[in-house]
C-alpha cells in the first residue's frame, strides 16, 4: 500500500545550496556530455523526498552512470516523469514526487523551473532556493549558481512545476544526512 507524505523542501534546499557550486561524489558529472542540470535537480528533489522509482524506462532514479533513468537527467523527461497523468501512472507507478505547472504566484522554494528558449524547447532545469516579492532565486549545475535570480537568465519562458507530494512504499527520512554528506545512497 502506497502512502502520501509531504516534500521536505527544507531538505531539497539545503542540498541545493550545499552541493551548487560544487559535485556530490555520489553521482556523475554530465556537464561535458549534455549538461548537468537535471541531475543535479534530480539529487535535490531526492533530498526532499528520500524514495526514488525504479521502473524500467518510465521510472526517476540513480544507482551509477550506467544505471539511471532518462528522467534523472533529462530535461523533458523529468518534466514527463513529475507531472504524470493516470496513463504515464499505468507505466511508471505511483511512487515518487508530484507536480503541477503552477504561476509565479504559487512557486515555494524546492519547486523545479524550467527554462525553455525562443522555438519553445525546454533545456534547463533548476530549483528555487527563495521566493522574494520580485523574483525568484536558483540554484543549478551546468552553469553552477547559488541563489541567482530567474530575472539574470536569458530564456524565452519558463514553466515552474510545483511539488505537491511524494508517494512512497514506506516513509524514511534517514537518507538526507548521508546524502547531504556524500555518504551513500538511499
Amino acid at each position: 500500500m502506497l502512502l502520501t507524505i509531504p516534500y521536505n523542501r527544507q531538505n531539497a534546499v539545503a542540498y541545493a545550496r550545499r552541493w551548487a557550486l560544487s559535485r556530490n561524489p555520489l553521482f556523475a558529472n554530465f556537464s561535458g556530455i549534455g549538461g548537468d542540470c537535471t541531475n543535479f535537480v534530480s539529487q535535490c528533489l531526492l533530498a526532499g523526498s528520500c524514495t526514488m522509482n525504479y521502473t524500467p524506462d518510465f521510472g526517476w532514479y540513480y544507482i551509477s552512470v550506467q544505471n539511471r533513468a532518462a528522467a534523472w537527467t533529462g530535461v523533458e523527461f523529468l518534466y514527463e516523469f513529475l507531472t504524470r497523468t493516470e496513463a504515464r501512472v499505468a507505466l511508471s507507478g505511483n511512487v515518487g514526487p508530484f507536480a503541477r505547472e503552477v504561476g509565479f504566484d504559487e512557486a515555494a522554494i524546492g519547486d523545479v523551473i524550467q527554462l525553455s528558449d525562443s522555438q519553445g524547447d525546454f533545456y534547463h532545469t533548476l530549483i528555487i532556493s527563495e521566493v522574494t516579492e520580485t523574483d525568484l532565486l536558483l540554484c543549478a549545475h551546468s552553469n553552477d549558481a547559488l541563489d541567482r535570480p530567474l530575472s539574470t537568465y536569458n530564456n524565452t519562458g519558463e514553466r515552474i512545476l510545483h511539488i505537491e507530494e511524494v508517494r512512497v512504499d514506506y516513509p524514511s527520512d534517514i537518507c538526507f544526512e548521508p546524502l547531504i554528506n556524500a555518504v551513500s545512497l538511499p
